[in-house]
């Protein structure tokens, strides 16, 4: 696994202008669990996508692949989570799913080594 320095970095910063635009415009009282939830699950698989290189060629198209679907349904999940008033549990246990179910995939794949 090769981590490129600049495509991270842009990554993580795409990723905090996002939340930040998630936190200007929920105004509810969990306004800092979706921020940090959203910045979690978005750096995650942005860094992920654009950010790492694998030994094997088509690992790396698996990974990124599964990583910019995940980066989609996250971005989704955490814009329906904006828009609407929510409880704490079911932000984190639906985010909480959905991140393991892509750690789980991506470490599967990670696995193969195909």
């Amino acid at each position: 696994m090769k981590i490129k320095f600049v495509q991270t970095i842009i990554a993580i910063a795409l990723s905090a202008l996002i939340t930040y635009g998630l936190y200007n415009f929920h105004n509810g009282e969990n306004q800092i669990l979706l921020s940090i939830g959203s910045f979690v699950f978005l750096s995650v698989t942005l860094v992920l996508s654009i950010g790492v290189d694998f030994e094997k060629s088509r690992t790396t198209t698996n990974i990124r692949t599964v990583s910019g679907i995940f980066f989609t349904v996250a971005l989704i999940s955490n814009l329906i989570f904006n828009f609407i008033s929510f409880s704490e549990p079911s932000y984190i246990i639906i985010n909480g799913i959905l991140l393991l179910i892509y750690l789980f995939m991506i470490y599967s794949i990670y696995r193969a080594k195909q």
